[in-house]
């Protein structure tokens, strides 16, 4: 079977549970090295939408080369990867003007995502919280005209404080969605009392938080908090800013340089020949049932090739050993 024949059923379907084996990129005019590519999908939340297990965080897109970006995007897609997440704080929008412009033509085929609630300021010095119900419906409108979509798949706050008035983003979230301008909404937060009050008073379908080997706080009760109530988690940062593959050890967060150090040594130990480091500790925070999708922040060819070839489930033991290399920790505010 020819390689294009692959290609073309990637973008004929509707993106399975596992998709068949996809080699190259479905872009004419764009071949990179063959690999064999094998996607698995999740359900995200009670929505019946599938995504990839692997999400492509598009903050890692460069400034400086639209068409590279573009070009990486495509092979993104082209492995299976059919989560792709933005916000309207990545370089003041542009973010949102690429994916939407390298993605366009297979807009029905993705999960599209994007955040608000980080208002920039007029003279481009920064930005403010803001979680009103007015932006946010002015600030879907102008994510949708970017993203050159009549629709956001996930429109996410991306932020939030318990004395936020949540009642009032919620409202607008519920008449985006009744609008049909956003499909489901949901959070991105690492603060659980936030969480557990979206939980309580809202309909969110996700939330997006760090976690991985080097940040176990989602462990202690929210993972399993969210899976109950079939909450799908977006997990960022699995790699620990590359720590736990390729980085100096140094701290993070209360973990000193050895506690770091043993932890990259034993994701290390466990990849062996079956894994890249990088697979294995995305393969960590995907063994909890709450995750969805692993959000990675891919910069280049190189770094997909890296995360996206099929790989070895972790293992009950390679599971244990993990953890054994470093203490859990907990969230120490806004409990």
């Amino acid at each position: 079977m020819k390689a294009g024949v692959l290609e073309n059923n990637l973008f004929e379907r509707n993106f399975p549970i596992s998709l068949p084996i996809v080699i190259g990129t479905s872009f004419p005019g764009r071949p990179h090295s063959l690999y064999l590519y094998i996607m698995h999908y999740r359900s995200l939340g009670t929505t019946g939408i599938q995504v990839s297990e692997i999400g492509f965080g598009c903050m890692s897109l460069s400034t400086n080369s639209e068409k590279e970006n573009i070009d990486l995007l495509h092979q993104a897609a082209a492995t299976g990867i059919n989560y792709f997440d933005t916000a309207d704080l990545y370089d003041k929008g542009m973010n949102e003007t690429i994916v939407g412009k390298a993605l366009k033509e297979i807009r029905h085929k993705i999960v599209l995502a994007t955040k608000v609630g980080n208002q920039w300021r007029s003279d481009g010095s920064g930005w403010d919280w803001n979680p009103r119900k007015e932006y946010i419906l002015k600030a879907a409108e102008e994510s949708l005209r970017r993203l050159q979509t009549d629709h956001i798949d996930l429109y996410q706050l991306h932020g939030g404080t318990i004395d936020d008035p949540i009642d009032d983003t919620i409202e607008a979230f519920e008449q985006l969605k009744k609008q049909g301008k956003i499909r489901h909404y949901g959070i991105s937060s690492i603060r659980p009392n936030v969480i557990r009050e979206y939980i309580k008073r809202s309909s969110v379908i996700s939330v997006m938080m760090q976690y991985s080997l080097l940040d176990r706080r989602p462990e202690e009760s929210i993972l399993d908090l969210l899976q109950q109530h079939t909450i799908s988690v977006l997990a960022r940062g699995a790699l620990a800013q590359g720590l736990l593959v390729n980085k100096p050890a140094k701290e993070y967060l209360d973990h000193s340089k050895e506690e770091v150090a043993r932890a990259a040594k034993a994701i290390a130990a466990v990849s062996g020949t079956y894994r890249e480091p990088s697979q294995t500790a995305i393969q960590y925070v995907l063994n909890h049932p709450a995750v969805a999708s692993a959000i990675v922040g891919i910069r280049n060819s190189k770094q997909l090739k890296e995360v996206t070839p099929e790989t070895v489930a972790l293992q009950k033991e390679e599971i244990k050993l993990l953890q054994r290399s470093i203490r859990a920790n907990r969230y120490e505010q806004h409990r």
